[in-house]
């Protein structure tokens, strides 16, 4: 989980504003410089849906190996996608 050099440090705190609503997709984009809510590295790049709430972490839904899987997941390792 290393970064690249010109994406070192935190990022601006706007993206922690985002409100997730529950069937919004999301990508998980594991961010190493948090360590709290991170996800398996097994869910990195792959996109999920939003299936409820739990203090400032998210529930979501992710497809793995044929099964649905909850894993919860805090927003700094969330990035927001279109909804389709």
């Amino acid at each position: 989980m290393k970064k690249k050099a010109k994406e070192k440090g935190i990022r601006p705190p706007a993206y922690l504003l985002h409100d997730y609503k529950e069937g919004d997709k999301v990508l998980i984009k594991i961010n190493s410089a948090y360590q709290k809510g991170m996800p398996h590295r097994r869910y990195h790049g792959k996109i999920a849906t939003v299936a409820g709430s739990r203090g400032r972490a998210y529930v979501l839904k992710v497809r793995n190996m044929g099964k649905v899987k909850d894993i919860i997941v805090r927003p700094e390792h969330m990035v927001p996608r279109g909804g389709r």
